[in-house]
């Protein structure tokens, strides 16, 4: 199980450029709209801090940190719902990730053309929600069309589901309408479980990331101030990043030397790093490991899952045959230093079907197929 981020803003307010630096594998930059076509893919690792104190205490042969997926998706312009721009093929692109990463241009700089010919966060932020939000209401309408149909199946799962979705289809409808996002819509827990087959684009959560230059990185500008107020109202994640800054951190070929650039900029830590961790908690995603003499590896997990569930993430069969699960908590591996300790002091639990596993688990499975 990993995690899918679409990064999707205007065009030139950036995403290119960060892409480029979260991949270390330059995207086409240009300062014109419409550079980046087809959608850029880049697979990162997570750092976690973690992992490397695993690995010095276990001394596997190899080590493998949880991934995560960065989309970089063209510059959506006003109209595309409508097919303006490059249009609903990016639309398309969107669909596709678990959630949103949203670029907003939050620096002045006469020598980038801003698409609207001015920076204004706030309508930068409108433009492309309204997009999403119109396409989204084009797949309900056709949902809403269809359900006639539904409700005269023979087959009553089908008519009675069908039923069931009928009155939140047409509520959903009358917010996109005005253009608010799906995930903003007052709908309980079953009823965006009923929406769940749809897909909607404005239902999967978003982080607003504002692209500001370094002197935005040492004191919030009037920009990034707009972009915190509108995430705080809908209750999205925000944050700040130096797009150019990381670029240039990320082509430094050493972490010694990226540590240093760091320190000289008045930085703790990387953007990028902090940006995968926001990302990472939007989706309520954590982390299990497993460590032995071969391989000590990072496995994404959905907080809130059992122990057959997380076996699955490695392999259906481990799920499918599951016997029990072998525990204990990284904490304990850094008190006592290794597995054989933890196992003397107590704290190695062997675990069955109903066990919920904690973010930072070290595990071994046993299963029969």
């Amino acid at each position: 199980m990993g995690l899918n981020c679409g990064i999707v803003g205007l065009p030139n307010v950036g995403k290119s450029t960060l892409f480029s630096a979260i991949t270390s594998a330059p995207a086409e930059a240009a300062n014109y709209p419409f550079c980046t076509i087809e959608p850029n893919v880049g697979v990162v690792a997570v750092a976690d801090p973690r992992m490397k104190k695993i690995c010095e205490l276990v001394g596997p042969e190899k080590e493998v940190p949880t991934i995560v997926e960065f989309v970089d998706i063209a510059g959506l312009v006003k109209g595309a719902s409508k097919g303006e721009g490059l249009g609903n093929q990016f639309l398309g692109h969107i669909r596709a990730v678990n959630a949103i990463v949203h670029v907003v241009r939050c620096f002045e700089d006469g020598d980038v053309i801003h698409v609207h010919g001015k920076v204004n966060p706030a309508d930068d932020i409108e433009t492309i929600n309204l997009e999403l939000a119109y396409a989204d209401l084009e797949v309900v309408d056709k949902k809403i069309a269809n359900l006639p149909k539904l409700m005269k199946s023979q087959d009553k799962n089908i008519s009675g589901k069908a039923k069931i979705q009928e009155p939140i289809l047409h509520q959903v409808k009358a917010e996109l309408e005005k253009g608010v996002a799906a995930r903003n819509i007052d709908l309980s827990k079953e009823d965006k479980a009923e929406m769940a087959e749809l897909n909607l684009i404005t239902m999967k959560p978003v982080l607003y990331l504002c692209n500001v230059d370094e002197a935005g990185l040492l004191e919030d500008n009037a920009h990034v101030k707009a972009v915190y107020e509108l995430a705080k109202k809908e209750g999205s994640e925000a944050m700040k990043i130096c797009g150019k800054l990381e670029s240039e951190i990320a082509a430094l070929e050493t972490e010694e030397e990226k540590k240093e650039f760091m320190e000289a900029a008045g930085i703790e830590a990387s953007g990028l790093s902090i940006l995968t961790k926001k990302a990472y908690d939007m989706l309520g995603l954590k982390t299990y490991f497993t460590a032995g003499v071969k391989e000590c590896r990072a496995w994404t997990f959905e907080d809130g899952m059992k122990a057959p569930q997380c076996a699955g993430v490695i392999h259906s069969d481990f799920e499918r045959g599951f016997i029990k699960a072998e525990v204990y908590h990284y904490e304990d591996l850094v008190q006592y230093g290794t597995e054989a300790k933890v196992k003397e002091a107590g704290k190695f639990r062997v675990e069955g079907k109903e066990y919920i596993v904690k973010d930072g688990d070290i595990m071994h499975f046993r299963f029969n197929v």
